[in-house]
């Protein structure tokens, strides 16, 4: 669980540093005064002052900032000042967070591609490199007894006479199983680089949809890309994949305003956790496009109108823009402020939701 917080919060800090780092860049190329880049939220661990800039550390490690001189409005007599620059220089600076963490998904899927991505495959593709992986295990199960877990490579397998079938395809494990069914099997799989061995007595009288043993399965290969095709493919998987996530969120939050949403297919940062857990254990590529996938919802959700979003905020510079007049800095402060406040009580119910599921 250890190193599984780790990967946790190394990614959280690459997601986090991407968008930061955007706003941080277009606001140092406008000549604009930045005060702090920060990772984390107060209180503060450690900082040092390079420059006008002071970069911190902070205790609570869910999300950061950069701290913009006059970003609510005030000093806009300072030509420094972020009130005091015109209306599409405002806008750029608070988009290019989003901006970067697309850029930063397209890089990760170019990067995967790169070193090879894993695709399905039928049992009938005579590739050589094919490895059937665990992708469920089905709690209560024979395969949960003999210590599987989702994301293990399946090996090979032997019924109690000894008789060893090296696993290739998934018809075939799934015959095994059900010629053994009632009989103690020894599963041969690889976690992480190493070689493990369990047991399980196959169930004779299953339960509709659980399985004799108890594990749903994938057969997967890698394929590689050159560098100027992964960048093809890189960008067709960063638009595919951000316009299903927009449309999830769209669904989500129709389903919210109407009475009908739940938090099922929410999760908060336990939920994160739990799977992050179960992607590293397929390997470092799948973290790498997980990662990818994490930071286009990053960018889709700051640019909801929302306050205290940067949506939000650019939502306020329009509304400044057809009223013909900005608005006092104090109000906007507080709005933003209000909103930023809403959104923690939602991640603390969103983390209760993921309480909760896990002891239940």
């Amino acid at each position: 669980m250890f190193l599984t917080i780790l990967i946790f919060l190394v990614i959280l800090l690459i997601l986090v540093l991407a968008h930061e780092f955007g706003h941080f860049l277009f606001a140092k190329l406008a000549k604009v005064k930045v005060e702090e880049f920060a990772f984390g939220f107060p209180p503060r661990l450690a900082s040092i002052q390079k420059g006008e800039t002071k970069y911190s550390f902070n205790l609570l490690p869910l999300g950061g900032y950069v701290k913009i001189q006059g970003e609510e409005g005030e000093d806009s007599a300072d030509p420094r000042s972020f009130s005091a620059q015109r209306f599409w220089i405002k806008i750029l600076i608070i988009a290019a967070g989003v901006g970067f963490n697309l850029i930063l998904a397209y890089i990760l899927f170019t990067s995967g591609f790169i070193m090879g991505t894993p695709v399905p495959l039928d049992d009938n593709d005579a590739n050589p490199n094919a490895e059937v992986r665990i992708t469920e295990v089905q709690e209560g199960s024979p395969a949960e007894a003999a210590g599987l877990l989702p994301g293990d490579r399946l090996l090979s397998i032997a019924g109690e006479e000894g008789e060893s079938l090296p696993v290739f395809r998934i018809d075939e494990v799934q015959n095994f199983i059900q010629e053994n069914k009632g009989k103690k099997i020894s599963i041969n799989y690889e976690r992480a680089g190493g070689l493990r061995e369990g047991e399980a007595v196959v169930r004779e009288d299953a339960k509709p949809g659980e399985g004799a043993l108890g594990i749903a399965m994938v057969r997967t290969g890698i394929e590689k890309s050159g560098f100027f095709e992964a960048l093809k493919k890189g960008f067709e998987a960063t638009v595919s994949l951000t316009a299903l996530t927009a449309e999830a969120l769209w669904g989500f939050f129709s389903e919210i305003f109407t009475g009908k949403g739940s938090f099922e297919g929410v999760s908060g940062p336990i939920g994160i956790v739990n799977i992050v857990g179960d992607f590293s254990r397929f390997g470092l590529v799948y973290l790498i496009q997980l990662t990818a996938l994490l930071s286009i919802n990053l960018a889709l959700i700051n640019i909801i109108p929302f306050p205290g979003l940067d949506g939000g905020r650019i939502f306020f510079l329009i509304l400044e823009k057809i009223k013909g007049s900005p608005f006092h800095w104090k109000f906007t402060r507080t709005v933003h402020a209000a909103g930023f406040v809403l959104l923690i009580l939602l991640m603390i119910l969103v983390t209760y939701h993921d309480i909760i599921s896990l002891n239940s």
